[in-house]
């Protein structure tokens, strides 16, 4: 299997970059709401990034070393429109083309040599985006989803790494293990209390030491180490499963009463249960993640009979909250749900006695409102006058 993985260069600036040349030559953050406590830098250009602004820090701390950074805001509907446009050059060159995140795509070239060699390939991609968008790609090109990922991931901006079988060892095995997908950092943590610090360390640990210590996990990440995964890259009309649905929101104010924190789980368990219905979905497990003002996280998660319904989600919601929250103010709240299942599902029917007919119907028909005129058009009323969240929030 010949995979590239193409990764397009500080995506969100970039584009910006390319919509407004005045911005070209200077610093750019795209970033937050102040005014709303959203003022985090959410990108940034390749400029910012050698002044050492980093993703996730607020506005103060990056302006404290890049004075001179521009702030814009995010434009989500541009960003997919040049995501898409950059995927239709991609589907020129195959049908297997396998969406990572708006900016990451792995391609499948094994059929594609009309074209030229992988890394040829790759070249000319690299060409074709930057004359037809303005933006830069990296591009990884190896024989396993997970090495093309790290190869674009070596050399940036504008880049092209080859990582075959020849060169793998001594290209992949001297990097830290939290390098590679599938490991963050609780997995990195337990891998180094167990003497692995390297992706050799693991390719050539005991696969039976990391199963026990991981499960089925264990083997797939000691496989990927070692380049034997054999993950395809999908086709890109592939449906993806729905795995789970959650909305979260960073609050105006602080929350700092019962009031204020059941306000958000009734909102954003609407929302979670508006596109639950749109996906024709049902949820078995709610999840909720509570973060405090010093941006400390605490979450926890229950079993639900299935359900699309926003009160049953919300009710869950709160008692979960109510068992974590330890009356300290609040800055985020999320509330998510997970292994889904469809409606049509032949789930027994005692499962759905905490939603009837009634309240079904109801739910459809607040979304045939929201859908015509937008969904602050209906309001619970304990929602009413809520100074948590504008009104255009998505």
């Amino acid at each position: 299997m010949d995979v590239l993985h193409c990764d397009l260069n500080n995506f969100y600036a970039s584009v910006e970059c390319a919509e407004d040349p005045t911005l070209q030559g200077k610093c750019v953050a795209v970033s937050g709401n102040p005014e709303h406590r959203h003022g985090i830098v959410l990108a940034k250009n390749q400029l910012a990034k050698q002044m050492g602004v980093k993703t996730g820090e607020t506005i103060w701390q990056a302006k404290q070393k890049c004075p001179d950074l521009v702030c814009v805001p995010p434009q989500f509907e541009l960003y997919s429109h040049y995501s898409k446009a950059v995927r239709e050059i991609y589907l020129q060159y195959t049908d297997r083309v396998e969406p990572f995140g708006l900016d990451e795509c792995w391609l499948d070239v094994t059929h594609s040599k009309t074209f030229g060699t992988p890394e040829q390939i790759a070249n000319k991609l690299r060409e074709e985006v930057k004359a037809k968008t303005g933006l830069t790609i990296s591009v990884g090109v190896s024989f396993t989803k997970t090495f093309a990922k790290l190869g674009s991931d070596l050399k940036k901006p504008d880049a092209t790494t080859v990582i075959n079988r020849d060169n793998y060892k001594q290209v992949i095995w001297p990097l830290d293990v939290s390098e590679m997908l599938m490991i963050g950092s609780k997995t990195k943590a337990k891998l180094n209390s167990l003497g692995i610090f390297t992706l050799g360390e693991l390719a050539n640990a005991h696969p039976t030491m990391i199963k026990k210590a991981f499960g089925v996990n264990g083997t797939k990440i000691w496989q990927a180490a070692r380049g034997e995964d054999v993950d395809p890259v999908s086709l890109y009309t592939a449906e993806k499963q729905v795995k789970s649905v959650g909305h979260g929101t960073t609050t105006i104010r602080d929350m700092t009463t019962r009031d204020d924190v059941e306000k958000i789980v009734v909102f954003l368990s609407e929302m979670v249960a508006s596109r639950l219905r749109k996906y024709g979905l049902l949820a078995t497990t709610v999840h909720v993640d509570l973060r405090n003002t010093q941006l400390q996280h605490v979450s926890m998660q229950g079993k639900i009979h299935p359900t699309f319904v926003a009160g049953d989600i919300a009710s869950l919601a709160m008692q979960l909250t109510d068992k974590l929250w330890d009356k300290q103010p609040l800055r985020s709240l999320t509330v998510s749900t997970a292994n889904l299942i469809p409606v049509a599902s032949n789930v027994q029917e005692s499962m759905f006695e905490c939603h009837d007919e009634k309240k079904q119907n109801l739910e459809i028909a607040i979304d045939q409102i929201r859908k015509k005129y937008g969904f602050f058009a209906i309001k619970k009323a304990n929602l009413l006058g809520n100074d948590l969240v504008c009104d255009k929030f998505s």
